[in-house]
């Protein structure tokens, strides 16, 4: 393993030369670097980052999905859906974030990326059961978090809180059950109390 970690600058240029034209991005915020790809390249880029001398990102470290929909309190213009990754090197003691949005709203679709990093296989199945993006090319992609008979996809934005349907065992007829939900739906506005000096701030 490296013994230092390459500058977020330098780290910047390296990605931006080895994806060229696969990149639509590459930011640096916070000292961290993020490169977006258009899903068509997708696959493409990611094995550039695994493969490339400069990158050798060999281990995804997370996916996830995203839902933008109240992105911004709702002033977010773009695709609603998005997959973002962390990769890291270990060989160059490295780390980039990697963002790429699902064309459809209604249909998210990308790539899997599970051929190039086998960690992709269950981050990819939670993204699948949580937002609804199918990956073309999963060999598994099931529901990995919620039951196989639930319907929906609990961390998009517009499910609602409550859930559609309650499940409990029911022990007379000694198997689970659906039912609809018993809970009144309501919003809770937490009391703010705000002091002048609190915790020494003026």
């Amino acid at each position: 393993m490296a013994d230092f970690a390459i500058a977020p600058e330098a780290l910047k240029d390296t990605l931006a030369a080895a994806l060229g034209e696969m990149a639509q991005h590459v930011d640096l915020a916070l000292g961290e670097v993020t490169v977006t790809v258009p899903a068509a390249r997708y696959h493409e880029a990611m094995k550039a980052l695994r493969d490339a001398p400069g990158c050798r990102f060999e281990q995804l470290i997370d996916l996830c999905g995203v839902d933008y929909s109240a992105y911004g309190d709702g002033r977010w213009e773009g695709p609603r859906f998005a997959a973002v990754s962390h990769m890291l090197s270990v060989s160059l003691n490295q780390r980039v974030r990697v963002r790429v949005f699902c064309p459809d709203d209604d249909f998210p679709e990308l790539p899997t990326v599970c051929d190039l990093w086998s960690a992709a296989n269950w981050f990819e199945r939670e993204a699948f059961d949580l937002y609804g993006i199918m990956f073309d090319g999963h060999t598994d992609l099931r529901r990995i978090l919620t039951d196989y008979g639930f319907i929906g996809h609990p961390f998009r934005k517009d499910f609602p809180l409550s859930g559609h349907v309650e499940m409990r065992y029911d022990a007379d007829r000694q198997r689970v059950v659906y039912e609809p939900v018993s809970i009144e739906p309501r919003e809770i506005t937490p009391r703010v109390i705000r002091e002048d000096n609190y915790g020494g701030l003026h």
